[in-house]
């Protein structure tokens, strides 16, 4: 390659012999062409030309490079009417714009367009002759200034050899407007200053491949492409861009040989038919995708949807139907069709001897090939075969030719806007009113000493609409605003074969994107239903995604997210933890708040136990109110009936105080329940003690000698021991509140899903002192009474204080453990049990046989009975 252009460019380089005449102040300068190549062209003459580069033949014979001065003569080989049709596209649109009054007032345009025969040698050539001109020796002006040759270069359709031109085209900053070369390469400004398209760059063609992909859900694919710039470039920009864009995957990456290479397309093919992916991704041309074909038809691989680049989107070889049962359903993105009025009427014009340059050989060539005849003189070989003549009045309507079709104008269109989008630039540059020009000192342009620069000013800022309503302007790259038809392979009922466009991807002034794709009017090869081709399902809210080791970013498991995580988007990669007063809900897809848990008055425990409360409060206000009835019968009056109703009192106060445990924990009612519940039994056992206490007092004084131990049990000893011994539950509930107090406290312990409140003691010794007092109380109570069991009386109420004390310890005794073991308002609930289980104990076994003896035996309720005396058995 660069030995080529150094040869060709040392070929074609003007070569400036500078000629000093001797004793003269004028200098003679002139520019000879060093070597001319005969190029395959078609020309028409005005006062400006625009060049052009086709592919007119499919390859080309190329002599050996000699420096001799004998023009090199190159044959090209492999006629092609559609590359000859893009040529006679250029040719139209400037007989167009020749009649359009508002395009170049007084202004002829004419063209140059040259064949580069598909080979590089004879692509570079030709661009060199336009940019040089043909002429063998050319007379510059004292201050060298004049026009180029061409003022702008439409083409050349191949990036490859559209880079190679480009690269020297560049330097002088000409113009060239491709409208078939796509690689990214040729959007770098710095190395190709001067490069212009109206197709869209491979980077957009990838981009507008993922945007389906995405739109289909299809994540899970393979990718094929040539063995070529082409291939290589779109590929390494496909794989970068697969992940990042639609989150894909490739199930694998395979290159096409170049040729007939069977053992490697089996190996190919095998592949594809093993893999999960369902989608095949192709950037390749035609002939690699014939071979491929043929081995996808020997190992009959079906159930594949096919995406196809532009390069083979609309190749009409594989419209048959041997390959449809295939290929049916294939999506492709193609050129952007247009509609140029009046094209086919202008191809129909062309003769070999008419009005369209009929000295060149191209027109000619076309004429034989499209008729299968020879202009005389013939070639004998040609005669000898039976060969026709060509009169040049045959009528092309006569014979099927795809030349004339003129449907599905694709690359046409694209040389259509790029003739015009020079020609604006051009009559913009014309229109400049001196004094406001753009350049140096508000200068404009001359059409006699235009530098090529000064056009390429104006075509950076073309802006027009064509007839067909498509946009035309270029980027800061020079790229066109990009747009693409999306085609589908449809396999008709009657067994035709239709390529048909079903939407469009386009790329807006406000560097939006667009993508409509009309989803009803796509034929699809499974079944008519839409494919699906993903390694694995997408994992719903509720469930993170855990990547298989070894496999692609797409190949994952759903895993459900933990308790007290969730994920609320599909194929979420980690669960986010709920805040600390909420909890997952059941299917893990959003934060529920937790559920708020305590001893409640409206749930069937609490209303158990207030109900329990309630009972005990009226049966002690009952029995109140029968001692208040009979305050003065001797049953009532015995052991002190003072100390009898404080002890009712006290048992209310026990009753009414297990409420305060119900019901949602606040710092009020946690500071208030074990006090009051503490200071209550206090004051009833105090009392209960006392009672014992006398009763041992009384028996003993009846001895001889005992009487003297009655004068500590008076009524206000009395008074005075129990309130003494409440006061000390007093102290220790006080310092309790005060150094550490009971606060309500959210507890997530015991359950995660839950909030228990409870009441936190806040000190446990304080607690702790609490409970032992009553229980030291308890306990000396119990011994008293135990000992006074046996005293001789016809009512013994220690008795009764022996089997009270024994249901109270022994209360509370199992309280402790259930008490500790119990989770959050069942420890609560405990409590309040323990309460209302020793209350009850209490009033039952204390004045249960006193309000039997008044309401059921009032015989009984008289001093002698309870004295023992006059009781008739």
């Amino acid at each position: 390659m660069g030995t080529f252009l150094f040869l060709s460019i040392c070929t074609f380089f003007v070569c400036l012999s500078c000629c000093f005449s001797s004793g003269s102040s004028s200098i003679d300068l002139s520019c000879k062409l060093g070597r001319q190549f005969h190029l395959n062209g078609l020309h028409m003459s005005g006062d400006v030309i625009l060049g052009g580069l086709f592919e007119v033949h499919f390859t080309s014979v190329f002599p050996e490079l000699t420096f001799t001065s004998e023009p090199t003569k190159i044959t090209c080989q492999g006629f092609d009417p559609l590359g000859f049709r893009h040529a006679m596209t250029m040719a139209f649109a400037i007989h167009e714009i020749n009649e359009n009054p508002n395009l170049l007032p007084n202004l002829t345009l004419g063209y140059s367009l040259y064949d580069n025969c598909a080979t590089l040698v004879v692509g570079f050539s030709a661009a060199m002759s336009l940019f040089n001109g043909q002429d063998e020796e050319f007379l510059l002006q004292e201050d060298c200034s004049g026009r180029p040759p061409v003022l702008g270069i439409v083409g050349d359709p191949f990036s490859t050899f559209t880079i190679a031109a480009s690269d020297v085209i560049s330097l002088f900053r000409l113009p060239m407007v491709s409208y078939y070369a796509t690689c990214l390469c040729l959007s770098d400004r710095k190395r190709f200053p001067s490069f212009f398209r109206t197709i869209p760059s491979d980077a957009f063609q990838v981009h507008a491949m993922l945007q389906i992909l995405k739109r289909f859900g299809w994540t899970w694919v393979g990718l094929l492409f040539s063995d070529d710039d082409y291939g290589h470039h779109v590929a390494q920009s496909f794989q970068s861009e697969l992940h990042h864009s639609i989150g894909g995957c490739l199930a694998y990456l395979e290159m096409l040989p170049w040729g007939e290479n069977p053992v490697e397309l089996k190996r190919i093919v095998g592949l594809m038919k093993k893999s999960t992916a369902r989608v095949v991704i192709v950037f390749a041309h035609q002939i690699h995708m014939i071979h491929l074909l043929e081995e996808v038809v020997n190992q009959n691989v079906t159930g594949l949807q096919w995406m196809a680049s532009e390069a083979w989107t609309s190749a009409n070889v594989f419209e048959t139907h041997r390959f449809m049962p295939y290929l049916g359903g294939t999506l492709g993105i193609a050129i952007r069709r247009g509609e140029i009025p009046g094209l086919r009427d202008f191809l129909l014009q062309i003769r070999p001897h008419g009005t369209i340059d009929s000295e060149n050989s191209m027109v000619k060539q076309f004429w034989e090939h499209t008729f299968q005849c020879r202009f005389a003189p013939p070639p004998v070989e040609w005669m000898e075969a039976g060969g026709a003549l060509c009169t040049g009045e045959e009528d092309l309507q006569t014979v099927e030719t795809a030349f004339l079709d003129v449907s599905n104008l694709r690359p046409e269109y694209n040389i259509y806007k790029a003739v015009y989008a020079l020609v604006y630039a051009l009559d913009e540059m014309l229109r400049c009113e001196p004094g406001r020009g753009p350049f140096s000192e508000h200068s404009c342009a001359s059409l006699q000493q235009l530098e090529p620069w000064q056009l390429m000013y104006y075509l950076e800022k073309v802006n027009f609409t064509t007839s067909f309503g498509d946009q035309v302007s270029f980027d800061k790259n020079g790229d066109a605003l990009p747009i693409y038809d999306v085609m589908n392979w449809v396999w008709l009922p009657d067994g035709k074969i239709e390529v048909q466009n079903v939407g469009f991807f386009k790329k807006t002034t406000l560097n939006g994107e667009e993508l409509v794709i009309d989803q009803d009017k796509i034929f699809w090869n499974f079944n008519k239903q839409l494919p699906q081709s993903v390694c694995s399902e997408s994992c719903p809210p509720g469930t993170r995604i855990v990547r298989r080791k070894g496999q692609p970013l797409c190949c994952f498991d759903c895993v459900p997210c933990s308790e007290g995580k969730i994920s609320n988007q599909t194929d979420s990669v980690e669960c986010l933890t709920c805040p600390e007063d909420f909890w997952s809900s059941r299917q893990n897809d959003h934060c529920v708040p937790k559920k708020i848990e305590f001893l409640s008055y409206h749930e069937p425990l609490g209303i158990c136990l207030t109900a329990a409360s309630l009972l005990g409060t009226f049966i002690c206000s009952i029995v109140f109110a029968i001692f208040t009835y009979h305050r003065s019968t001797p049953v009532v009056r015995a052991n002190n009936s003072e100390l009898s109703f404080l002890i009712l009192v006290s048992l209310k106060l026990c009753f009414l105080c297990s409420l305060l445990f119900i019901g949602q924990p606040q710092l009020w009612t946690c500071q208030l329940r074990h006090a009051v519940f503490g200071i209550s039994f206090v004051l009833c056992v105090s009392c209960i003690l006392v009672k014992t206490m006398v009763v041992l007092a009384v028996f003993k004084s009846s001895k001889p000698g005992g009487g003297a131990n009655l004068k500590w049990f008076g009524s206000v000893q009395q008074r005075g021991t129990v309130l003494g011994l409440t006061c000390v539950q007093a102290i220790v509930c006080t310092v309790w509140i005060i150094s550490a107090s009971p606060t309500p406290y959210a507890n997530t312990r015991y359950h995660n899903d839950k909030i228990i409140y409870e009441c936190v003691v806040g000190s446990t010794t304080g607690f702790a002192v609490l409970l032992g007092y009553i229980s030291l109380l308890a306990i000396i109570s119990f011994l008293l009474a135990f000992l006074a069991r046996n005293l001789p009386d016809n009512f013994n109420e220690a008795k009764f204080i022996t089997f009270s004390m024994l249901i109270f310890c022994a209360v509370w005794v199992a309280f402790v453990p259930a008490y500790v073991n119990s989770p959050g308002k069942y420890a609560d609930a405990v409590e309040v049990f323990a309460i209302l289980a020793s209350s009850f104990g209490l009033l039952v076994a204390l004045f249960g046989p006193k309000c039997y003896i008044i309401l059921l035996k009032p015989e009984k309720n008289t001093r002698k009975a309870i004295m023992g005396r006059d009781i008739k058995r």
